[in-house]
């Protein structure tokens, strides 16, 4: 389906339904680089792929998310920590363009994930390496400028190893987990309390000697037709009155 080189490997899928002018491709690099590439740049593919972004030696991609201008940013690193910014902090650049810094990273860390958030609606889902995690407010990440060395997001320690993952969820949604032992669990989000920033979160996962979280993903609600909140949205209930589909979540790079 696409033709991959050797060590190289598929890190984001975006969805596009049209390359129009008004949208970008934000990305981020393992290294902390930033990029924001009109979305109409990408509208001629080749069959071998296109150049999405100039990489030095050693880096690579992490997450690639579509956005309008105007959402905030979120780096997350393998330390725990994490850094926000208004995407207007990075200014549009072209596809072999290098980028700029969006997270300066102590030695030995890497950025694991980036979200791209709309508002402070949602919630920060992080998880850490031995199977721990929480649930904290987007409000409680504070908004700087682009290329510090962020906030704490979740207490990286012994007993929760380093942070994998980070996803934005609604008290509606679930979560997957998967261990490297191949074990997969499926949880609510409204099981996960709400906590700080610092604290160090609770038992996600359970794993076996030697075994680790190796993904988290987010699974969003699509059964319409379910009864939820009695407003009928499949449009087969009695009053004939069909209700508006819901609003497409923003983005998010897990």
């Amino acid at each position: 389906m696409f033709p991959l080189e050797e060590n190289e490997k598929i890190t984001a899928v975006v969805p596009v339904k049209e390359f129009d002018e008004n949208h970008y491709v934000f990305m981020a690099t393992a290294h902390g680089t930033v990029k924001k590439t009109p979305l109409a740049e990408f509208s001629r593919p080749r069959p071998s792929g296109i150049i999405a972004v100039g990489l030095e030696d050693g880096d690579y991609l992490v997450g690639a998310a579509l956005t309008d201008g105007k959402y905030d940013v979120m780096l997350f690193s393998s330390e725990g920590k994490s850094v926000r910014f208004e995407e207007g902090d990075v200014r549009p650049m072209g596809r072999q363009a290098t980028g700029v810094r969006g997270m300066r990273l102590g030695e030995g860390q890497r950025v694991v994930c980036m979200l791209a958030a709309k508002d402070d609606s949602r919630s920060v889902l992080t998880a850490t390496a031995n199977g721990y995690g929480k649930r904290t407010a987007i409000a409680d990440y504070p908004r700087h400028g682009r290329g510090g060395q962020g906030v704490i997001a979740i207490q990286v320690s012994e007993r929760n190893g380093a942070l994998i993952g980070a996803v934005l969820v609604d008290e509606h949604d679930e979560v997957m987990l998967i261990s490297t032992g191949g074990v997969l669990i499926r949880t609510a989000v409204s099981q996960i309390r709400e906590m700080g920033r610092s604290t160090q979160g609770v038992t996600l996962i359970s794993l076996d000697a030697g075994e680790k979280l190796a993904g988290m993903e987010r699974i969003e609600e699509r059964d319409l037709g379910n009864g939820n909140g009695g407003n009928g949205e499949s449009g087969n209930g009695d009053s004939g009155e069909q209700m508006p589909p819901p609003e497409a979540p923003p983005p998010t790079v897990h």
